[in-house]
């Protein structure tokens, strides 16, 4: 029988899948302190967290470094522009960052899905739809005022983090009529971030 490239690899490949552990079941080794505190490419456990909620706060923290980047300097004027009348601003993503990451705060950590304190800030509102809400009510602000939102709100998450365990995490919960877990929620809001990061970029690259 003649040898056949695609089924050696197909063969290879599912010996290598079958060996790898559940999350649940891997051990995750502690880098150097100095490693833990200060190197943001760094993905992995991270001290005061359990190994897995370190591992994730290293990719929130490494994410938000990305989103965080290329808004570096931007004006009101380049916060607010808008590529056509359908579009969303910058600042109006920023906002919409900070928005979704403070359901998943109440989802998680208080299990009040998608309900926010009447009291809370009057752009959540408009945050989290964008659209026409936020495009007539997210504008005039300054980038110290995003980032001073998204700090306090990623503050509040990490702190919330530490409180939590691998068993938090891991745990299977029911989530919109199937089930998911904690860990796969903050993944979303991680790889939510990823995709306004491309969307955000698109708009710079396009401001005169």
């Amino acid at each position: 029988m003649k040898n056949n490239p695609r089924r050696n690899f197909l063969k290879k490949s599912a010996i290598a899948t079958g060996s790898l552990l559940p999350l649940s079941q891997m051990s995750f080794a502690t880098p150097p302190a100095d490693l833990i505190k200060d190197h943001i490419n760094f993905i992995g456990p991270r001290e005061g967290f359990t190994p897995q909620v370190g591992t994730l706060v290293s990719m929130m923290n490494f994410m938000r470094s990305i989103v965080l980047r290329p808004v570096q300097g931007m004006s009101v004027k380049d916060l607010d522009f808008l590529l056509d009348e359908n579009a969303n601003s910058i600042g109006a993503m920023l906002l919409h960052l900070a928005a979704v990451e403070r359901y998943y705060q109440r989802d998680t950590f208080d299990g009040k899905t998608w309900e926010l304190p009447a009291k809370e800030n009057h752009l959540w509102d408009a945050a989290s739809d964008l659209g026409d809400k936020g495009r007539a009510e997210i504008k005039g602000y300054s980038l110290d005022f995003y980032l001073n939102i998204l700090e306090k709100s990623r503050a509040f998450s990490i702190a919330e983090m530490k409180k939590r365990d691998d068993e938090w995490l891991t745990k299977e919960l029911r989530f919109w009529g199937g089930k998911s877990n904690n860990y796969c929620k903050w993944f979303h809001v991680v790889e939510h971030e990823s995709n306004h990061n491309g969307q955000i970029k698109m708009v710079k690259s396009r401001i005169g």
